[in-house]
């Protein structure tokens, strides 16, 4: 059975602890958290030994695992096992013992009786790709949770709901104000959450009120800014790159990631325009799965001419960054030009503001 995080608490209270469980997602909050609610049930119902296997690597032996499944328990009648499968692809050989440990629990629910085995797995990535037979057979004893990133739009109604079970309450405005301040990192945003329920007192928060119980939370890092623009998201890349010239950045230590993402989405698109490959192409670049998505909006958004226009585009930033002015132009401020070039990127409609 598949499961959102937020509907599993109350499943794992209204049942006994089932066979095995599969919590995998690219947000680690919601993944720690899930796996949190099954260790804390399983502790509940009695399954008071627990091992925790690390199939983090090609060399992760399999047949451990195996035997730990087929072993009797030396200091419990019943056990949690834990297998943290980063990847959550667990090849051929770790797909059949799963699978295999999956038809023989389900062999002995037949007979009755609470599991005398939990398994637990956790993978920090995943999507359709990943499933297979081994988290199908996790599926039919057990739960799926799958714990995917909350959107923009989802993250105020996220917050008020977790606002209200730690039994803060605030105004739309200051849910937004939250918002802004955590730009989306969920740790962030729930280690604000907490503090407020410390700090809050009784009655509603108004915006102000958060203002001042709250740090800022947002990084504004470079990796995060290009990240925005590539997603199309001309608002936020404005916001923290303003964040980012209060923090006292210079254009310079900004340039190299800017650069160097510009050429990267700049080769996928001459691969996408001649009709390439693209999947290798993303491998050639090191773009990982979680992040294709990215990039595929932004190669959407622009042709391959106007990318290689942006690389141009950055090489002239850096040089008024580095008053390496050519004859015949005019200096400029850098940050107004670095903030035109992410508009561009971000908004196509913006293109013509950068000349």
């Amino acid at each position: 059975m598949e499961l959102k995080p937020e509907r599993l608490v109350a499943q794992l209270g209204a049942e006994a602890p089932r066979a095995a469980y599969l919590v995998a997602g690219a947000e680690p909050l919601l993944v720690l958290e899930a796996a949190d609610a099954i260790r804390a049930r399983a502790r509940e119902c009695g399954y008071g030994e627990r091992e925790v296997f690390d199939a983090d690597g090609r060399d992760f032996d399999w047949n451990a695992l195996d035997a730990s499944f087929r072993a009797p328990s030396l200091f419990s009648a019943q056990r949690l096992i834990e297998l943290r499968l980063p990847t959550g692809r667990p090849g051929k050989e770790g797909a059949e013992v799963i699978a295999g440990f999956c038809a023989s629990a389900a062999q002995a629910a037949r007979s009755g009786g609470a599991p005398e085995i939990v398994l637990l797995v956790t993978a920090r990535e995943w999507s359709r790709q990943h499933g297979g037979r081994w988290s199908e057979a996790i599926a039919s004893i057990g739960h799926v949770v799958l714990a995917q990133p909350v959107r923009p739009h989802e993250l105020e109604g996220w917050l008020e709901s977790r606002m209200r079970q730690r039994g803060v309450r605030a105004e739309r405005a200051a849910v937004q104000r939250l918002a802004e301040r955590v730009q989306g990192n969920l740790l962030a945003a729930a280690q604000e959450v907490d503090k407020l329920a410390l700090l809050a007192g009784e009655g509603t928060l108004d915006a102000a009120r958060m203002e001042a119980l709250v740090a800022d939370a947002a990084r504004f890092d470079v990796f995060r800014l290009v990240d925005a623009a590539l997603a199309g998201q001309a608002a936020q890349a404005t916001r923290m790159l303003a964040g980012l010239r209060a923090e006292g950045e210079a254009v310079p230590a900004l340039m190299g990631m800017v650069v160097m993402e510009l050429n990267r989405v700049a080769a996928l698109a001459r691969v996408q325009a001649r009709g390439g490959n693209l999947g290798a192409e993303f491998k050639a670049q090191r773009v990982w799965e979680s992040k294709q998505a990215v990039y595929r909006r932004a190669l959407s958004r622009h042709p391959a001419a106007r990318w290689e226009r942006f690389v141009v585009m950055a090489g002239a930033v850096d040089r008024i960054a580095k008053g390496r002015v050519r004859t015949g132009e005019e200096p400029a401020d850098a940050w107004l030009a670095l903030e035109r070039l992410l508009v561009a990127v971000a908004e196509p409609r913006a293109v013509a503001l950068t000349g």
